[in-house]
């Protein structure tokens, strides 16, 4: 077996305590489990809305507490949800000014989520309608290319991915992060992955494992090999989306993730690209 060390790699999706759904670590024993592994960064990630204030209070208790001896760094995100208003131009930019480095389409509100969950659709947060991007939408994008964040596709479908991506090209956008296209409830096919980094060079994150339903979940490692093959490892960013507690704790599911990717076949120095340095030009990290 292989052991490739976590030292400076970065997750940009990670699930923490407080939640509606109870997780493995709150952001504090997040951040101390970061900073055990030696990691650069995590981004908190909630369906709840916003997390760049709780960031700001990790940062300042490692400034605290472990008096900057380590190089690590937590950083937040906001969700477009019902909760925050769905899209919101209001909240995108007040997260922003506050420190949020990535801003997430719908997620437990779009509309295909909830018609793959047996939902009612009819409190879904639209992206786009009759094919064509909602102006508010527009709007969000223009917030991500002024602030220079990155655009995370959430639980939004295929379909509305190209019409998104499309624009948000057009609009000079070059952080576009794919979310796990894997899931069944996003369900986007591989050609589909491999036609919007050929059209559109965007990043397909691909993450450790999916919930199937019922406290369930299924490995991706076998599919994510295939996808770094066959979409190429420069865009394909490795993501755990870690944080359930059925579940491995975060960094010994990426652990396992990086080992299994290192036994199969990817060059060292292809994971590190997939861990350190598309992420650090994402947050705007490059030494």
């Amino acid at each position: 077996m292989s052991k490739i060390s976590l030292k400076g790699v970065i997750d940009m999706h990670v699930h923490s305590n407080p939640d509606l759904r109870i997780r493995a670590y709150d952001d504090i024993e997040l951040m101390e489990a970061g900073i055990r592994a030696g990691a650069r960064a995590i981004v908190i990630k909630t369906h709840q809305g916003t997390t760049m204030d709780r960031a700001y209070l990790c940062n300042r208790y490692n400034e605290i507490v472990h008096g900057g001896d380590n190089n690590f760094t937590m950083f937040g995100s906001i969700t477009l949800n019902r909760v925050v208003g769905g899209i919101n131009p209001v909240a995108v930019e007040t997260a922003l000014k506050l420190g949020a480095k990535v801003v997430w389409l719908p997620t437990q509100s779009a509309k295909g989520h909830l018609e793959k969950m047996g939902q009612d659709v009819s409190k879904c947060v639209e992206v786009t309608r009759d094919g064509k991007i909602l102006p508010e939408v527009k709007e969000v994008l223009r917030l991500v290319k002024e602030y220079d964040a990155v655009l995370g596709t959430g639980h939004i479908s295929p379909e509305e991915s190209f019409v998104v991506v499309d624009e948000a090209k057009s609009m000079g956008i070059d952080k576009v992060v794919i979310t796990h296209p894997e899931w069944w409830i996003v369900g986007m096919s591989l050609e589909d992955q491999l036609r919007l980094v050929k059209e559109y060079d965007v990043y397909l994150e691909r993450c450790y494992a999916q919930n199937m339903g019922g406290g369930a979940y299924k490995s991706n490692l076998p599919e994510n090999v295939e996808v770094i093959k066959t979409c190429g490892y420069k865009n394909v960013m490795i993501s755990t989306d870690g944080g359930q507690v059925e579940n491995p704790h975060w960094e010994l599911a990426l652990g396992e993730y990086l080992d299994y990717l290192a036994d199969h076949g990817i060059p060292e120095d292809q994971i590190y690209y997939m861990t350190h340095t598309i992420q650090e030009r994402l947050l705007g990290l490059e030494s």
